[in-house]
């Protein structure tokens, strides 16, 4: 697919990336309902630990791949700055300014000072083991990220619109891994807390708001292609490992509960 047409068709391919990955969301939490009937309250987990490990070393890898070209500047560097050059040519302003308001959902302030809000009301629930995960996991992701930038030390894109200024290191993206892990969370924190009813939504709405995040940091070029691709891999794969020991503690702890 050439970075041209990809750009002369951005908003038709964020559409229809952000229709798959809802389809893929519903689709895969309607198996996890079906797996989990029958089963035992106690063991009704929402993550498996065949699944975490899985998730881990897939994302691990993927991680790393993207990680030896851009330190190479192999060919995916190469289409990331055809992509830029091409995304910087080709989109209108307008569209520009939405996005870059669409994007502000995955900003550190406002990510920050969501996680300070909800570690403070999961600690006044008294939901201090919840509470310890939660955190745990938001600023494990920060200085993961924050020491991958150090490492690789990529500039970012070059663009002129204004819209968003970032001085920061390029690789990889906070804002695809903070949004990913920092929503994802949420929602596994929200699917412990919430009746059956309200799961499907909350799944749907985590991953329609990780979506959009991590690809509107690329329209507005402010990140490369591997910079968004390294963001979900290594946010997703440490929020997994985080999710999955939140819950192999919840349902040991529903076991003992019961015996």
């Amino acid at each position: 697919m050439d970075a041209e047409w990809i750009s002369t068709h951005a908003l038709s391919l964020w559409a229809t990336l952000l229709a798959v990955a809802l389809l893929g969301a519903d689709l895969a939490w309607r198996r996890a309902v079906r797996r989990r009937e029958g089963l035992d309250p106690a063991s009704r987990g929402f993550l498996r630990p065949a699944t975490v490990l899985a998730v881990v070393a897939a994302t691990c890898l993927l991680a790393t791949a993207v990680a030896i070209q851009v330190r190479d500047q192999s060919g995916l560097t190469v289409f990331d700055a055809s992509l830029a050059s091409d995304l910087r040519a080709n989109m209108p302003v307008p569209v520009l300014r939405v996005v870059a308001m669409v994007t502000r959902a995955g900003d550190p302030l406002v990510v920050g000072a969501a996680t300070l809000l909800v570690f403070v009301a999961l600690l006044v629930r008294r939901h201090h083991r919840l509470a310890g995960a939660w955190i745990t996991t938001l600023v494990g992701t920060a200085l993961i990220n924050s020491g991958l930038k150090a490492v690789f030390q990529r500039e970012r894109p070059l663009h002129d619109h204004g819209f968003v200024v970032e001085h920061s290191f390029s690789f990889p993206s906070g804002h695809a891994s903070g949004s990913m892990v920092f929503y994802g969370m949420l929602a596994y924190v929200l699917l412990v807390l919430s009746p059956p009813r309200a799961h499907r939504a909350i799944v749907l709405a985590a991953v329609a708001t990780i979506t959009v995040v991590g690809i509107s940091r690329i329209l507005l070029q402010v990140h490369y292609f591997s910079d968004v691709l390294a963001g979900y891999a290594t946010g997703l794969g440490w929020l997994t490992l985080c999710a999955g020991s939140a819950e192999y503690l919840r349902l040991r702890e529903g076991r003992k509960a019961l015996t």
